[in-house]
């Protein structure tokens, strides 16, 4: 769980600095937008027969890491054009 956590936070910060809203976000933002973007970007990757639950499995493996930024960059992505 905490290896999650901590995967999270960075999957989030990375994809927070990629967005550019990093100066904005702090630790717990960027813990849950990593985490919930891990959770869109398996959920994607699922649908495009990639298949596997990245991070579940693996947590710390590239795939699951680059799986869960690119979903934390479509959650940023979202939340900036509602906001």
């Amino acid at each position: 769980m905490l290896l999650w956590i901590i995967f999270g936070g960075i999957a989030g910060w990375v994809a927070s600095m990629i967005v550019g809203r990093a100066d904005e976000m702090g630790l717990l933002s960027n813990i849950a937008v990593g985490i919930i973007g891990a959770f869109i970007g398996g959920w994607i990757a699922d649908r495009l027969g990639f298949g596997g639950e990245p991070g579940v499995e693996r947590p710390t493996s590239l795939i699951s890491f680059a799986t869960a930024v690119l979903g934390a960059i479509i959650l940023l992505v979202i939340l900036n054009a509602l906001t």
